[in-house]
């Protein structure tokens, strides 16, 4: 048993859900093993992922004098350590306005990928949800010429990285999204250098998308905040859509919605819900 036992919260975002390690000393590493430790979802709390709740200061982490208090220790449900995550700044920002740790609307914070500015649009009132938008940073098209196998099928796959690598597949119409097998990683041609999370996509209208996504690190998820602005991106690009308006986007969790600022910076919004709260026994 740990000599003091360690608060955690659990909170999801469009059902991508998570564990959150209230550390703001940084007296807990939270290592690769514990991350999966705590994921695992059998004998462990489940989770896509496990985040720590840190000062950035104490973190042990390369980052500016002038970077955001708290940072965003993050690590997939296999313990390998992942550059970003969408729906996880969302949960970790509820956290931190839940616990008193921030104040007012409008706040960043540090993580792998940089700085990333967060917006509470809605807090709860007669639940436990909150309605956030995070500021995603640009994404990046490298043009890497890349296919993907599915369902038998080799499909042109678009890389965008959103701080954190992904390969987007526009589905042909006689393939139906409800019926592909994810339980294992799709296979990329060539692959990745770093792994990649997979999003396969089907329009559904005006702006409006639905996807399913294998992540890097947790195997198909029911949400993924970074992919779906992949998936935005790559989706506006796929009709020529230079407007910058909002795109919906559906997933098995839930909906997004990713949009674009005047400057160009990929916003991402959404629930984030916090679920339950204990202390760690081992």
């Amino acid at each position: 048993m740990t000599t003091v036992p360690l608060r955690f919260v659990k909170g999801h975002g469009a059902r991508n859900d998570f564990v959150l390690l209230l550390d703001p000393d940084g007296r807990t590493a939270l290592t690769a093993e514990r991350a999966a430790r705590l994921a695992e979802r059998t004998a462990g709390l489940g989770a896509d992922g496990v985040i720590r709740v840190v000062r950035t200061a104490a973190a042990g982490v390369d980052a500016p004098a002038a970077a955001p208090e708290w940072f965003m220790d993050y690590r997939n449900a296999d313990g390998s350590i992942a550059e970003m995550c969408g729906n996880g700044t969302r949960v970790f920002a509820a956290c931190l306005d839940r616990e008193g740790l921030v104040h007012g609307d409008a706040f960043s914070i540090w993580t792998r990928a940089g700085e990333r500015r967060i917006e509470i649009l809605e807090r709860p009132a007669h639940d436990s949800r909150w309605q956030i938008r995070t500021g995603m940073g640009r994404s990046t098209v490298p043009g890497t010429r890349r296919t993907v196998r599915v369902a038998g099928r080799d499909l042109e796959a678009l890389d965008v990285d959103m701080g954190n690598p992904h390969a987007v597949a526009m589905l042909p119409e006689d393939l139906r999204l409800e019926d592909l097998d994810l339980t294992v990683a799709p296979p990329l041609d060539p692959p990745a250098p770093h792994g990649a999370n997979v999003e396969l996509v089907v329009p559904r209208g005006e702006r409006h998308v639905a996807m399913r996504v294998h992540e890097r690190g947790s195997g198909e998820t029911l949400a993924c905040g970074t992919g779906a602005c992949a998936v935005a991106v790559a989706a506006a690009l796929h009709a020529g859509d230079g407007s910058r308006a909002p795109w919906r986007v559906d997933l098995p969790g839930g909906m997004l919605t990713v949009g674009w600022t005047a400057e160009g910076e990929v916003t991402l919004a959404g629930p984030a819900e916090l679920v339950a709260e204990g202390a760690l026994l081992v």
